[in-house]
């Protein structure tokens, strides 16, 4: 294993638990703009259409993943900043 991937695992855990939250609030804050008085629906919610519920999952879904690449990234490239070498 390379010792930059080596120099980076603790870097990648610590940022990931960091930003575990973040997209959960970015995306109750989306799903609000969106003009939703209620909580986003969950997949068993009885009283909410199949439209709703496929809608919530996949904004979530793609907030999740964004954030997850955002952070992914800026510390692939603070590691490759202070060791010259590229994490990945």
């Amino acid at each position: 294993m390379k010792t930059s991937k080596i120099t980076y695992k603790p870097v990648g855990l610590a940022l990931g638990a960091a930003s575990g939250m973040a997209p959960g609030a970015l995306f109750k804050q989306t799903w609000k703009m969106l003009g939703h008085d209620q909580d986003a629906p969950d997949a068993t919610d009885e009283d909410r259409s199949w439209r709703e519920v496929l809608l919530a999952a996949t904004l979530q879904g793609a907030l999740s993943a964004g954030v997850k690449a955002v952070v992914d990234r800026a510390g692939a490239t603070a590691t490759h900043r202070l060791t010259g070498t590229w994490p990945g």
